[in-house]
């Protein structure tokens, strides 16, 4: 009896030992498939992650772009509402130009009329008088539209205002001085019309101290 007691206790532990290692076997296969299961999520949550990355790159590309694009529009914009605003000025400025030409030569008419006019016969002295007063109230005038005379006497030459029509030696005048003007210039708003025709001085004239 105890033999075959001995020998059911054993068969008892045989299956004891049996169970658990299945159980075990059951457990490690129940890890793996997890293990396997949640790397497969992890995968696809960094297929997701790569997405939305990419996603948020191009959306904040796009953004940039059209960032500038607005910039570049508003600059674009700007610059033009200058140009516009600098043509308008220039157009309120100059648009007498042609027209103020055309008045010179009447004023230069009137100013040669008046030479001479201290050693005119009393007869013409009232005539010339008128002569003068609308000059000068033509003059007048025109300054109000920002017409202004070239007059440089005693002035240093300027190329950008006058015309030199030639040099001659001046004891009077120190070298490239405007000793005569031949014919007035006009600026209209600071931009000319036309040059000052002028003599220009070399300076003292020479002295001979030959014997």
């Amino acid at each position: 009896m105890s033999n075959e007691s001995s020998k059911a206790g054993q068969e008892q532990v045989e299956e004891v030992v049996e169970t658990v290692q299945e159980n075990e076997t059951g457990a490690t296969e129940t890890t793996a498939e997890n293990v396997a299961d949640v790397i497969d999520e992890l995968t696809q949550a960094n297929f997701r992650i790569e997405e939305l990355e990419q996603a948020l790159a191009e959306a904040e590309a796009k953004v940039a772009e059209q960032k500038d694009s607005v910039l570049r529009a508003a600059a674009e914009s700007e610059n033009v509402r200058r140009r516009a605003a600098l043509d308008v000025e220039k157009a309120h400025k100059f648009a007498l130009e042609k027209f103020a030409n055309e008045l010179l030569p009447v004023i230069d008419n009137m100013e040669r009329a008046l030479v001479g006019a201290e050693n005119a016969d009393d007869a013409i002295k009232p005539v010339l008088e008128g002569v003068e007063l609308t000059l000068k109230t033509f003059i007048s005038a025109v300054e109000k539209f920002g017409v202004k005379a070239v007059d440089p006497v005693g002035e240093a030459f300027n190329p950008e205002q006058h015309q030199a029509i030639g040099m001659q030696p001046s004891a009077e005048f120190p070298a490239n001085t405007v000793m005569l003007v031949m014919q007035k210039g006009y600026l209209l708003n600071d931009r000319l019309l036309r040059p000052a025709m002028v003599m220009v001085s070399q300076g003292g004239a020479s002295v001979d101290t030959q014997a």
